[in-house]
């Protein structure tokens, strides 16, 4: 069914635009909100005498949507997703974050007047279309880069009871100086005693 708009509808049209849509939106929907009416010999009658009254109303609502796309300009967004092998990125980039993106700069735009020249899939460049007016779609860039995920390395971990080389060194340490000691011993046990001939006996205790 062809509808006239009453109000600017994101993603679908403007004020006094003739637009086509299924009926049960328009009927369900559209019509009950007082967002339009039907396009019918009558009201678009009304529609063409208030479109001549409203002329310098539209050339105004223009005028601003062309300074608007002369302020977005060459504006280029960034955005870095986790990426892996041959720059595929994880996750995704929707018209949600990019109107939240704009907005960051300064730029209210409704989600729905966004779209995305293909889907955020690998690094790179893409295009985003802005509708700005029914006669006035503006062109920035996306330029998506990726962060390399850092694969985690195992770490040997010790068994139960298992030492390392250099504490079995260490340990071995103590072990050796106390032989050591124990052979000095042993040593001066073993020497023999020699009699000193400059030392007599003396005689009552031999009596």
């Amino acid at each position: 069914m062809e509808v006239i708009l009453i109000k600017d509808v994101p993603g679908l049209g403007f004020q006094d635009e003739k637009v086509r849509v299924k009926d049960g939106f328009g009927r369900n929907y559209l019509i009950p909100k007082g967002l339009c009416v039907l396009s019918n010999k009558s009201n678009s009658k009304i529609l063409e005498e208030k479109l001549k009254q409203t002329v310098k109303k539209q050339e105004e609502i223009l005028k601003s949507a062309e300074k608007i796309a002369k302020k977005i300009g060459d504006l280029i967004l960034e955005i870095k997703l986790k990426s892996g092998s041959e720059d595929k990125v994880f996750g995704s980039v929707t018209t949600l974050h990019i109107s939240k993106m704009l907005d960051e700069k300064g730029f209210e735009i409704d989600k729905r007047n966004i779209t995305l020249s293909s889907k955020v899939n690998s690094t790179g460049e893409y295009t985003v279309y802005i509708k700005l007016h029914k006669d006035i779609t503006h062109e920035i860039i996306l330029n998506v880069t990726g962060t390399s995920i850092k694969k985690k390395t195992k770490t040997s971990k010790k068994k139960k009871g298992e030492i390392s080389d250099e504490s079995a060194k260490n340990s071995e340490k103590p072990i050796l100086e106390k032989e050591k000691t124990n052979l000095k011993k042993d040593n001066k046990k073993e020497e023999p005693t020699v009699n000193n001939p400059a030392i007599k006996e003396d005689p009552e205790k031999k009596s």
